[in-house]
């Protein structure tokens, strides 16, 4: 490891370390008249104990004791905290302005070396707006507006900076094949088989600087070296069939990891997504039909867990105000559109925390995971029902009826 690499380390495993030290003292025991821990059959009249950030006992009330001086917050149904699969907030804000729109440089169509970490804002308001809706852990970063637009980066929704927020700096490098990707105006990328090129141009140049003895330490370049050492994942957005057919091409060529993203047609191609192997992050489910996305189906999600392929659900990139979905209502909706209830909820959670690589810390209730719950007082898919809690890493960031 280099020094770089262990000052970096060190200065996120000191904020993590802080942000855990301020919940040493949050003793809680959430009741819950319905938890679903993801790990199997939901309780009834089940208890989640938490202490020091963590979870420390899940299981119905005849077989959970609540210790003495824990506090209890009750609650109709109690789940994992929700996670985003993909999301722009934190880098895009909800005001709409220049100095809040920071999820892309129009500066160059092939910019994997920008940081989201670097952008980030842990205090925007719409971050605080998702959290009062349950949504504990985002996989945020540079939105699907160029070929390579940037990193992405996996923060909790809580926090007061970067640091203490981030759970993963670097995540994967966003990409996108299609329309967004499309320069226009006669400048490069203006085709799809001009992005494909420049794409395999990149990957090549890659390939034989991972190769050299001295390797490069400009940005551009190590960061594209790890891509195609199979050390990061590229997220690559296609909502055509031909250009989730091109991503999967492309990845098998030079062998290295992708997530498929937004994927509108994925319906149309499910055989070849799932001889693929790889998982996608499925579009927003009410996201709007028209141009690449014309053959948006609500019934994706649905049609993606029949054929045994691997997806989560995400609230996507919005180019108007408000700036974001809400991944519930998303879930929701798929909901009533194919998927299973416990689909839906494993969809932004379990499911979305699995293709993250962060299944050991969230996604599930299970003793030793991080205490990020959400707390609902009734169907959390129901269109009356609305959170009333949120806890993060066992300290409760929100009791806002929402």
């Amino acid at each position: 490891m280099t020094y770089s690499k262990k000052i970096t380390l060190n200065i996120f495993a000191l904020a993590v370390t802080a942000f855990f030290v301020s919940a040493a003292n949050a003793q809680i025991a959430v009741v819950g008249e319905t938890v679903w821990t993801m790990t199997g059959a939901p309780i009834s009249n089940g208890i989640v104990l938490m202490n020091n950030g963590k979870i420390t006992a899940v299981g119905p009330a005849a077989s959970v004791s609540i210790p003495a001086g824990y506090r209890v917050i009750n609650a109709k149904v109690v789940t994992p905290g929700l996670i985003d699969a993909h999301t722009v907030i934190g880098l895009n804000g909800y005001l709409n302005q220049p100095h809040d729109q920071m999820a892309l440089d129009g500066g160059g169509s092939f910019q994997p070396e920008l940081r989201a970490i670097d952008a980030y804002n842990a205090e925007e308001r719409l971050i605080e707006w998702v959290r009062e809706f349950g949504v504990t852990t985002i996989h945020t970063g540079h939105q699907p507006s160029a070929l390579v637009s940037g990193q992405t980066m996996i923060a909790k929704t809580a926090g007061k900076n970067v640091d203490q927020a981030t759970i993963v700096p670097t995540a994967m490098i966003a990409a996108t094949i299609g329309q967004a990707a499309s320069a226009g105006a006669g400048r490069s990328p203006g085709s799809r088989a001009k992005m494909a090129a420049m794409l395999r141009a990149e990957l090549i140049k890659a390939l034989e600087n991972s190769k050299k003895t001295e390797q490069p330490r400009d940005p551009r370049a190590s960061t594209m070296i790890r891509v195609i050492k199979g050390e990061i994942p590229m997220l690559i957005t296609a909502e055509r069939s031909q250009d989730i057919m091109t991503a999967i091409r492309i990845a098998k060529e030079f062998n290295i990891k992708i997530i498929l993203d937004g994927a509108a047609d994925a319906h149309m191609v499910l055989d070849e997504i799932k001889a693929s192997g790889f998982p996608v992050i499925v579009h927003a489910t009410m996201a709007r039909p028209g141009g690449d996305r014309e053959n948006l189906s609500m019934e994706n999600a649905s049609k993606l867990k029949a054929a045994g392929i691997p997806f989560a659900l995400q609230s996507g990139y919005e180019g108007y105000v408000p700036k974001t979905r809400v991944i519930l209502f998303e879930a929701g909706v798929a909901a009533a559109n194919g998927l299973s209830q416990r689909d839906a909820l494993a969809s932004i959670t379990i499911d979305a925390a699995r293709i993250l690589g962060i299944d050991n810390r969230v996604g599930s209730l299970a003793v030793g995971k991080d205490a990020d719950i959400a707390m609902y007082n009734g169907d959390p898919f129901e269109y009356t029902t609305h959170c009333i809690g949120t806890i993060i890493n066992g300290q409760v960031v929100s009791e806002v009826k929402r």
